[in-house]
């Protein structure tokens, strides 16, 4: 018996073709003529459900332009210029610049937010991407230089902010804002971990100090106070006790400083910044890391890996917006397409918190 081979055809999608006619109303003399949709902006345009399609996989899939034209023509049978997908990222692009204006206002407003930075490769040049966040909104923006610059600028959040801004203790944070400064202790308690591991007792109970304050602050109302003193007067103490066990480097004849240890030049920045330490318990609702920031700048690093830089600074900026409200989005549990697809429609959208 020879066997028959059976071929099976796979549905093609359900395409929907949408026409609008112009039309004229003579009234009281006077001729009143029809306004095409907002979206309209061709004479035969794709729809928005196509834009939030590519929008959404060059953005949240960082899907290079080829790779986003094959896709289309594998699903719909229909080719796709790139030229008709940069044109959607620009739209929406647009499109999404009062929802920034929007979640800066909210961030500005938060009482902890966190900020960091990144380098991004960029015409054959390094620039940086900055972020800030919290558990509802996020903001990027791409900068030209790092530091007090970037801070500074227009973009930047931190400029006008009054709550408590926990950062990876970069130097020009502390020259930017007259907000309460915090340090992530993720980095701190790495870098403690690796003083304890050679024997530093110092270390050990700093850590175990800060651990414990951030147990207590995550169950209890902020310290105010005797109870918040008695926590600093701890703090300093074991500071003193690391004193002893990583004194100075001796003076050495010739010019030039003498070479730290790395539990001294960590010493210093605690004793520097003794008070950013330890303001976590401060504040009701201050995280005790910058993880949530370094999560938002991770998409950005995933498409420069992928499509190896940016080709433009107007492509990295439109990425940086997008990137901003579709992390917005996921964070309030809204849903991406459904949002995106009333965005390029044209329709009423917020991203206000709740």
């Amino acid at each position: 018996m020879v066997s028959k081979r059976q071929v099976f055809a796979l549905p093609q999608p359900k395409r929907e073709v949408t026409e609008h006619q112009m039309g004229d109303i003579e009234c009281c003399g006077c001729v009143q003529q029809g306004e095409y949709p907002p979206a309209i902006r061709a004479s035969v345009p794709y729809g928005a459900g196509v834009r939030v399609l590519v929008t959404n996989l060059s953005v949240a899939h960082t899907m290079p332009l080829a790779q986003i034209c094959c896709r289309f023509a594998d699903l719909y049978g229909d080719e796709l210029n790139s030229e008709t997908v940069e044109t959607a990222l620009a739209e929406g692009d647009e499109l999404a610049r009062p929802l920034e204006a929007s979640m800066v206002e909210q961030l500005q407003q938060a009482e902890g937010v966190q900020f960091d930075d990144t380098g991004l490769r960029m015409e054959g040049t390094l620039q940086w991407l900055d972020t800030a966040s919290n558990a509802w909104d996020t903001h990027l923006f791409v900068h030209a230089k790092r530091g007090e610059a970037a801070l500074r600028s227009e973009a930047s959040v931190l400029k006008a902010f009054g709550g408590s801004a926990v950062h990876d203790c970069l130097a020009s944070s502390f020259k930017c804002s007259e907000c309460r400064l915090v340090l992530c202790h993720a980095h701190r308690v790495r870098a403690l971990q690796g003083l304890i591991e050679p024997g530093s007792q110092w270390a050990k109970e700093l850590q175990t100090f800060l651990l414990d304050l951030y147990t207590y602050a995550a169950h209890s109302p902020p310290l105010h106070g005797q109870a918040a003193e008695e926590k600093r007067q701890k703090y300093r103490a074991i500071l003193a006790q690391a004193e002893a066990e990583a004194p100075p480097p001796e003076p050495k004849p010739g010019k030039g400083r003498p070479k730290s240890t790395p539990g001294r030049n960590l010493l210093k920045r605690l004793k520097d910044h003794d008070d950013a330490v330890v303001a976590f318990a401060w504040g009701e609702g201050v995280p005790f890391t910058n993880n949530q920031a370094e999560r938002d700048l991770r998409p950005a690093k995933v498409t420069q890996k992928v499509r190896g830089c940016f080709r433009s600074q107007q492509g990295a900026n439109v990425s940086a917006r997008l990137q901003a409200v579709i992390s917005t989005c996921r964070k309030q549990e809204r849903n991406v397409y459904a949002f995106l697809r009333a965005l390029f429609a044209y329709q009423p959208v917020s991203l206000l918190a709740g």
